[in-house]
């Protein structure tokens, strides 16, 4: 049995200008935060990734996970009082990758997927003149149109 193979699309964002915020308001509650805990780092990445076949990091070592976690800008999103998504920010080669970016099964489809993507774009774009991600079609359903609704542009398509 064939499993239809999984297509990975790179997008970019170089100007500021064109970060697009969601028409609807944010919910009530959303604050984003910068945190430096490599445990949280390691919680979200295996709680959200689950649901999407996150396995790269799954082996770590906590040794790993605080060298890595030194390594980027972590923010978190929270609803009130509860985490709803996180964003890793990587600098390298004159340009920011958005090298994770989640939201917890709670949090989705109440909009704060753009707010945070926003939050990230601009955060991005304060470090170096571009910044790009990658998806894939194992990802959640609406990533690649969240992106492109902010102002991502597309600049590689490839299957694994």
């Amino acid at each position: 049995m064939s499993r239809t193979p999984v297509i990975i699309t790179s997008l970019q964002l170089t100007n500021a200008a064109r970060v697009r915020a969601p028409s609807r308001p944010p919910p009530p509650g959303l604050t984003i935060a910068r945190a430096h805990a490599p445990e949280l780092n390691h919680l979200l990445y295996t709680t959200i990734g689950q649901d999407f076949n996150w396995t790269d990091r799954l082996p770590w070592t906590t040794e790993q996970w605080t060298t890595y976690a030194g390594s980027v800008e972590t923010q978190v999103a929270t609803l009130g009082d509860k985490t709803a998504g996180y964003y890793e920010l990587r600098e390298r080669d004159g340009a920011v990758e958005v090298a994770i970016f989640g939201l917890l099964e709670h949090a989705r489809g109440l909009g704060v997927g753009g707010h945070l993507l926003a939050h990230a774009l601009r955060r991005g774009l304060q470090i170096a003149p571009r910044v790009w991600l990658h998806t894939c079609t194992d990802d959640a359903p609406h990533a690649l149109a969240n992106y492109r609704a902010r102002g991502l542009q597309i600049f590689d398509v490839r299957p694994v």
